[in-house]
């Protein structure tokens, strides 16, 4: 089995190399390495070009196309390995992560496997406690409910996607500006099995001053469209009874809204998300419980 892994990047100079050394250590599982360049203007090429293994490849984005979903797609596009993973350019795999994620999946039909994360920083150094939460239990098999529900993926990094099912489902959807991942997840779970690795660190997921997290507040009615797209969908409504299908709408949108408070507490936005957790107490009670456990646990750094 080979891997094949897709890294968007745009300006991604300072941390793009660390990302791509970190896919080589993984061996001869790790099968090509598709970089996709979303119109850099610094030295994210030289730094590319820079790395002399044959299974780097270094490609720009199609004009006309835009957004990170596009980019991703068309690296899926490219690729040849049975097994995909998008990787961020700020992140970085552990040593063993393949290993560890294909041997979870041996002689099964998953159409994907994954593990577990740890926030580093700039510098990266481990920052939070995510270590104490990381033997909770995560479901495997038919995980479409689970999922739906609320996204604990998280990160594409540290998963595994069957490389011809997920592009025969055409990849994410470029026209969600939010949640496309969890969209493209939950369209996959749709399909067939996952299977979660127990306590698999498998991703050093990068907090930093210049990432998307920490740059882009994110409001609970930027999270609609995604969850519109998700219930609408007749490939996992049709798998749901509309009851239960109702309740799990309820539960994402309170996922959401507790997600983007907590982002904005772990980004230091506290009056954001002071006023956030008030307009739900005021407004969304039924989702007040969980909003409030988000914010606790941003708040011990889980």
């Amino acid at each position: 089995m080979s891997v094949s892994v897709v890294i968007p990047v745009r300006n991604g100079e300072a941390f793009i190399g660390e990302a791509i050394n970190s896919v080589l250590v993984q061996g001869a599982l790790a099968g090509e390495i598709i970089v996709v360049d979303d119109g850099s203007t610094d030295g994210t090429a030289a730094v590319v070009h820079g790395i002399t293994d044959q299974r780097v490849k270094l490609l720009a984005r199609p004009a006309g196309r835009k957004g990170v979903s596009a980019v991703r797609n068309f690296g899926l596009s490219q690729v040849s390995g049975e097994w995909t993973m998008f990787l961020d350019a700020d992140d970085r795999l552990r040593e063993g992560a393949f290993a560890r994620l294909l041997a979870g999946i041996e002689g099964g039909t998953h159409v994907a496997v994954y593990g577990d994360y740890e926030r580093i920083n700039e510098q990266g150094d481990k920052i939070g406690r995510r270590n104490l939460i990381r033997k909770r239990a995560k479901p495997s098999g038919d995980i479409l409910e689970n999922l739906i529900g609320g996204n604990f993926i998280v990160n594409g990094g540290i998963m595994l996607v069957r490389t011809e099912v997920f592009r025969a489902l055409g990849g994410f959807d470029e026209n969600l500006r939010y949640g496309e991942d969890w969209h493209g997840w939950s369209l996959l779970a749709a399909k067939g099995p996952f299977r979660y690795v127990e306590g698999a660190h498998v991703l050093d997921y990068r907090v930093h001053t210049s990432s998307v997290m920490m740059n882009k507040p994110l409001e609970f009615a930027d999270c609609i469209p995604v969850i519109d797209a998700i219930f609408n969908d007749p490939s996992i409504a049709d798998r749901v009874p509309a009851d239960r299908l109702i309740a799990l709408r309820n539960k994402a949108e309170g996922h959401m809204n507790a997600y983007t408070i907590g982002q904005d507490i772990r980004a230091h936005r506290y009056g954001k998300a002071v006023s956030a957790l008030a307009d739900t107490l005021l407004h969304r009670p039924r989702q007040a419980k969980r909003a409030l456990l988000f914010s606790a646990a941003a708040l011990a750094g889980l």
